[in-house]
C-alpha cells in the first residue's frame, strides 16, 4: 500500500506527515507540487500542513492551482483517497473537493496547542478507529483554521453525517465547531487539527495514531 505526501514550497509538515503514514504500515513516496502526476500505484495522497506559497492570496489557493493538484484531484474524482492537515484542508477546500472556506481565527491570532476533539462519525475510513463521541486531544497551528459555510452547506454536511471531528472547545469562531469534514464519498477528509503530531509517545500522545492505524487496516481490506 502506498501513499503520496505532496510538497509544497512552504510545507512544513511533510516529513511528519510522511513519517505518521509509515509508521502505520505505508510505502511513502513524496511528491513535488511541479510534478503533473502522482507515482503509479498510490492508493492515498496526503496533502501536509504549512504555509503554501507563503499564504499568498488565500491560504491554500496557489496551491490548488499547482501542476500536480491537477491529477490530485482526478484521483479524488475516480474515487481515491485524499488527506488534507491544516494547509492541506485549506488546499481541499480551493479546488473544491470539499465544500467551504478556512478563514482567519476569529481572535485574529496564530493559534498553536493541543485541543479538545469530538468525534463527530465513525463510519468513514479516516474515522472507524474512534467512537462516535469520543473526546480525543489533537494540535492544532494555524491562523486560518475558522471553517466557514453558508447555512444550506452546513445543514447538508450534519445531514449527510459528513462532519467528522467538532471542537470541545472552539478554538477559532469554526461554523458549528466543524474542525474536520468528509467529501460526499467519504473518501477525502480535510481538518485543521494535526493527528500526525499526535503519534508518537514521545509526542507526549498517541490520539492520532489511530486514525493512521485504522486507514492503513481499511485500505488492505479494500
Amino acid at each position: 500500500m502506498k501513499a503520496a505526501v505532496i510538497v509544497f514550497p512552504g510545507s512544513n509538515c511533510d516529513r511528519d506527515l510522511k513519517m505518521a503514514f509509515e509508521q502505520a504500515g505505508l510505502e511513502v513516496e513524496m511528491v513535488w507540487h511541479k510534478d503533473t502526476s502522482l507515482p503509479a500505484g498510490i492508493d492515498i495522497v496526503g496533502l501536509p500542513g504549512g504555509f503554501s506559497y507563503g499564504d499568498y492570496l488565500r491560504c491554500g489557493a496557489i496551491a490548488a492551482n499547482s501542476p500536480i493538484c491537477r491529477d490530485v484531484k482526478a484521483h479524488a474524482e475516480r474515487g481515491g483517497y485524499v488527506f488534507g492537515v491544516c494547509n492541506g484542508f485549506q488546499i481541499l477546500t480551493e479546488t473544491g473537493l470539499l465544500p467551504g472556506a478556512l478563514l482567519r481565527n476569529a481572535n485574529l491570532k496564530y493559534i498553536c496547542r493541543t485541543v479538545g476533539l469530538e468525534v463527530a462519525e465513525s463510519q468513514s475510513v479516516f474515522t472507524r478507529g474512534y467512537e462516535t463521541g469520543e473526546k480525543i486531544g489533537i494540535p492544532i497551528a494555524h491562523h486560518d483554521g475558522n471553517y466557514t459555510a453558508d447555512a444550506a452547506t452546513l445543514d447538508m454536511l450534519e445531514g449527510e453525517g459528513r462532519v467528522a471531528f467538532r471542537y470541545t472547545d472552539n478554538p477559532n469562531g469554526a461554523d458549528r465547531d466543524i474542525a474536520g469534514i468528509l467529501s460526499e464519498n467519504r473518501r477525502v477528509l480535510g481538518m485543521m487539527p494535526h493527528p500526525e503530531r499526535a503519534c508518537d509517545p514521545a509526542q507526549g500522545n498517541e490520539d492520532g495514531a489511530r486514525l493512521f492505524a485504522n486507514l492503513t487496516a481499511a485500505l488492505a481490506e479494500a
